[in-house]
């Protein structure tokens, strides 16, 4: 083959190439065979994160404002991830309408040389029919050589048909191009209409109204329980972990206590992520055993039932010594006022929005409970409270805003039976039921500050939601 033959080869075969690679690469770079972009809602579809929300709200006959209110944790506000997203996208189009149009001019230009060429070839192939007509004008040797370029030629003509089809396809793509920058423009200029400083500012002032709100909230009556979540599974079947209610937000240490009796280690974790991959920061050796598993921490300390007896012990976990110690008098102790399960379980300690409380049976109450208000530095008893409810048919209870809940059982199918309002001294039955996923619960308590019920169950330890029905106080309100 002559050189500008080998020429015409390389620049087709070249062209060639170039166009199959654009086919099939470019359209899944710019995004033409999948999903289209063609409406500005495919790329709006950025939902806000979520905020303080009030469900519902309503009046009492007296006109105070009552309602329900769901607080989640502050979260920072991405006022520009849209915006600065579209802006990549935009550029990154423009750079590809760029090159594409590079592409297209160089082309352009080859394919002007081919055009040419074909010209040539169709001028050779007349001239061909002209000399079969009259070959005997024409000397054997001139005839073969015009043959051998005709063969050398005719391979060509498959190759320009489909430089033609790719040339259409290329210019397919540019107007692909110009209608997806059409669209992210106008989507570009439409979210630059929002002033984001003023949004932002408005979120903040909402906020701040409903953290105002949540001051006034009082104690809330437990309304549902929704769960539980499973935090991890460890130890024996019977056992505690607890938060401290009085912690500051950066303080999420878990303490943790297996088994109800012979024992003295508490392990600490300096927060859930490390309680959950077993990464302990501290262990603790208590001067004595505990009873049971229904211990507290609060305020930096522990209060636990020290074994055999109806002894409460208070511990400091920052010194590592027993701060207080007192009995509570007349407490049945040493499985004589269980719960359900068993496990030494008479004497449960707890706390909540009010302060630090004490849950047990005496033979002077007939065995039914008794709540007592403690006093969280000397544990001395400031009041109590006798329930008609009996302690051996309680499979758990624990306090929230001054009223004790107690459930009709430890196993499946347990729900919250029965509520003791220490403020009104009065009773009720109730039938809030929560899931029992593992079977057996050995320990619920609530956290005040978490809103929730940390719970043992059956080796696992999980985390129960409660909703509260709040009453929003008014100025007026004395």
């Amino acid at each position: 083959m002559s050189p500008p033959l080998l020429k015409l080869g390389a620049v087709l075969s070249t062209m060639a190439m170039i166009s199959n690679w654009m086919s099939q690469t470019l359209p899944s770079l710019v995004g033409l065979n999948t999903t289209r972009i063609t409406t500005s809602d495919t790329l709006t579809q950025i939902s806000p994160k979520e905020g303080w929300q009030v469900y519902s709200s309503a009046q009492d006959p007296d006109g105070r404002c009552i309602c329900t209110v769901v607080a989640p944790e502050q979260n920072l506000c991405s006022r520009d991830a849209k915006s600065r997203q579209l802006r990549q996208l935009l550029e990154k189009v423009q750079n590809m309408s760029q090159s594409i149009e590079v592409l297209n001019l160089r082309t352009q230009r080859d394919f002007q040389y081919v055009l040419k060429m074909e010209t040539q070839m169709k001028g050779l192939k007349a001239k061909f029919r002209q000399i079969e007509d009259d070959r005997k004008t024409l000397m054997t040797k001139h005839f073969q050589e015009l043959k051998e370029k005709m063969d050398e030629l005719l391979p060509l003509i498959p190759v320009l048909e489909q430089y033609k089809t790719d040339a259409k396809l290329i210019t397919q793509f540019k107007e692909e191009i110009r209608n997806l920058s059409t669209v992210l423009t106008g989507i570009q200029e439409e979210i630059g209409a929002y002033d984001y400083e003023e949004l932002h500012q408005r979120v903040v002032n909402l906020e701040t109204r409903l953290r105002d709100c949540m001051k006034k909230l009082t104690c809330g009556k437990l309304m549902k329980i929704t769960g539980p979540i499973t935090v991890k599974t460890s130890g024996t079947r019977f056992g505690a972990w607890m938060t401290d209610p009085l912690a500051s937000e950066k303080n999420n240490r878990v303490w943790y206590m297996d088994s109800y009796t012979n024992n003295k280690i508490v392990r600490e974790y300096k927060s859930i992520a490390d309680f959950v991959s077993g990464a302990e920061s501290r262990t603790y050796n208590l001067p004595f055993k505990w009873a049971g598993t229904n211990h507290v921490v609060y305020n930096g300390s522990l209060y636990f039932n020290k074994y055999q007896s109806n002894i409460i012990i208070k511990y400091s976990f920052d010194t590592g010594r027993v701060l207080a110690q007192r009995s509570l008098e007349y407490a049945g102790f040493h499985n004589v006022y269980p719960y359900t399960w068993g496990g030494f379980s008479d004497i449960d300690l707890m706390a909540d929005e009010i302060g630090l409380w004490a849950v047990y049976a005496t033979n002077q109450n007939a065995g039914n409970i008794v709540i007592s208000q403690l006093n969280q530095d000397t544990l001395e008893v400031l009041k109590s409270w006798s329930t008609g409810y009996p302690k051996r048919s309680a499979g758990e209870s624990f306090m929230i805003c001054g009223t004790l809940y107690v459930t009709n059982s430890h196993l499946t199918g347990a729900k919250v039976y029965y509520s003791y309002s220490t403020k009104t001294s009065t009773y009720e039955y109730t039938d809030i039921p929560f899931h029992n996923q593992y079977f057996h619960i050995s320990m619920l308590d609530y956290n005040a500050r978490d809103r929730a019920l940390y719970a043992w169950n059956n080796g696992h330890q999980v985390l129960f939601n409660v909703t509260l029905f709040h009453i929003i106080k008014t100025e007026d309100d004395t």
